[in-house]
């Protein structure tokens, strides 16, 4: 199936929110990453987010080149063409957003969609994250009103961040402590500026403990229970039922209770990538441990073209993203929900 068009993906979150289930949002870097992503969804019959970082991005437009842009529209192009080939629907979003970023990556490709649509085309990209988490939030939701209006615009949801997530990725460091839970008052402020999608749709990472990166259960406090908090206060106000989609950034080594408590609360995308990354090298680094002797020339041999042919190891690595991939749809119980089904 083609890579989903605005109407579809706004189906999909909608009832991923009614089904209480979320789609992995998983962050590549590469064709292999991307392709691996693309066999995990449809392994499991379930619908999927595949998103590029700015360091994704800069990656894609290869490493000495480091273009943003660039990097984005190419991985862009490559996913609407491979993902044809598969029966699922998958939205492609660009992940956090730093204020100093946003002239040299999520402006310049909402106007990129912003002219295809004019011409009667679809969106190059269906989301695009705004992370305003580290300035205040009269600023953050500044910037989110204006983004907001550009991304309905193209047809495109925004993703905002409202809190801090601990942690570092891509250089973003958060620090850990009370601003790791966003408030009820900084969720009506944000429903107070950019509404509940008159103004455009959007989806709100409310942070409640998450750090990006690597730690173990029990390490940082997650608060599952801030999530419903904020949307009864929400929903009280504006006379509905779980108002918002939102967003659950850092979640390696959560809980699986914790999970699913936090899709009870309404959230409909999970981010993923530190154990995908892990779950795509784990497997080459087996390769090599095991085939060392035909990876590397050693002693003067010629070693095993069919051992360090990239392909070769490439594969084991697709294999254990994908995967992966299928674990989180079971984690989130997105499995066996696609709309093709």
């Amino acid at each position: 199936m083609p890579i989903a068009s605005p109407e579809v993906y706004a189906e999909m979150l909608d009832r991923a929110k009614a089904g209480a289930f979320a789609y992995p949002a998983i962050n590549v870097t590469s064709s292999q990453t991307l392709n691996a992503a693309l066999r995990g969804f449809a392994d499991a019959g379930s619908d999927g987010i595949i998103q590029v970082s700015t360091g994704g991005a800069e990656y894609l437009s290869g490493p000495t080149v480091k273009d943003m842009v660039t990097g984005s529209v190419a991985f862009a192009a490559y996913a609407h063409e491979v993902a044809k080939n598969y029966s699922v629907n998958i939205a492609l979003h660009t992940d956090h957003c730093p204020k100093n970023k946003l002239d040299g990556f999520v402006r310049p490709l909402l106007a990129i969609s912003k002219e295809r649509v004019a011409k009667g085309g679809e969106p190059l990209f269906q989301s695009h994250m705004w992370d305003g988490s580290a300035v205040l939030l009269e600023e953050n939701l500044q910037i989110a009103e204006e983004l907001l209006a550009e991304a309905a615009a193209a047809k495109i949801v925004l993703e905002i961040e409202v809190g801090v997530v601990g942690g570092e990725e891509d250089g973003v460091v958060g620090a850990i402590d009370n601003k790791l839970y966003t408030t009820v008052s900084d969720g009506m402020a944000m429903v107070d500026r950019l509404g509940l999608g008159e103004k455009g749709r959007y989806m709100a990472a409310l942070t409640f403990g998450n750090v990006h990166g690597v730690y173990k259960p029990g390490n940082v406090k997650l608060r599952p229970e801030i999530l419903k908090e904020i949307q009864d206060a929400v929903g009280a106000k504006y006379g509905k039922e779980k108002p918002l989609s939102l967003v659950f950034h850092g979640g390696s080594g959560s809980l699986l209770s914790e999970i699913r408590e936090a899709l009870d609360y309404g959230v409909v995308k999970m981010n993923i990538d530190t154990d995908t990354q892990y779950a795509f090298t784990r497997p080459v680094a087996d390769h090599m441990y095991r085939n060392y002797d035909g990876v590397l020339k050693v002693d003067g041999e010629v070693g095993n073209k069919k051992m360090y042919d990239p392909r070769v190891w490439g594969k084991e690595a697709e294999a254990g993203l994908a995967q992966r991939v299928v674990e989180a749809c079971e984690h989130l119980r997105s499995t066996g929900t696609s709309l093709s089904k």
